[in-house]
């Protein structure tokens, strides 16, 4: 199965983008964990941040669940690739307004961006149903989920590492 995923004819760059998107996804939404209660103490000078940390994932979770049918309508209508770029876009506004935002509100609003914006897992599935044939289809599956998975696993060990020298990296 894995010669077959990775065969020179079956790599092309739309599934280059799609298995990229996923593993960034992944690896942005890890990344946050490790250093987000650091974080939040150092932008709202309080020691007892649970509950804002809370909110932060939440708010996150509710913007990908609210915006996951919108950019699955966009990438109907504009095409997959350029909403999952512009998805990649927000991430990097999310993580610049980390690393700048001199106030709670602004450390919401980023992860507001980055909910909406992180919320493609329903355009990469399609868009890796568009270029697939149905031979092809489960080992794209099955690789964009291990993409995923390194994500996950590559996520907070980069924030842990980066966070111990400064929540803002």
């Amino acid at each position: 199965a894995s010669s077959r995923l990775f065969s020179r004819s079956s790599i092309n760059r739309p599934l280059l983008v799609i298995l990229a998107t996923a593993t960034l996804d992944a690896v942005g939404m890890g990344l946050v964990l490790p250093i987000l209660p650091s974080l939040l103490r150092e932008v709202s000078h309080q020691t007892d941040v649970a509950g804002h940390f809370g909110y932060f994932l939440a708010v996150y979770a509710l913007m990908q669940f609210v915006f996951s049918p919108i950019l699955g309508a966009l990438s109907d209508r504009y095409g997959r690739r350029p909403i999952l770029l512009a998805s990649l876009a927000g991430a990097a506004v999310d993580y610049l307004l980390m690393a700048f935002a001199p106030t709670l509100a602004w450390l919401y609003v980023g992860r507001i961006v980055a909910g909406i914006t992180g919320a493609n897992l329903a355009v990469a599935t399609a868009y890796l149903a568009d270029i697939s044939s149905e031979e092809e289809r489960a080992d794209r599956y099955g690789a964009l989920n291990a993409c995923f998975g390194l994500g996950f696993v590559i996520g907070p060990i980069l924030g842990g590492v980066l966070g111990a020298v400064s929540p803002r990296l």
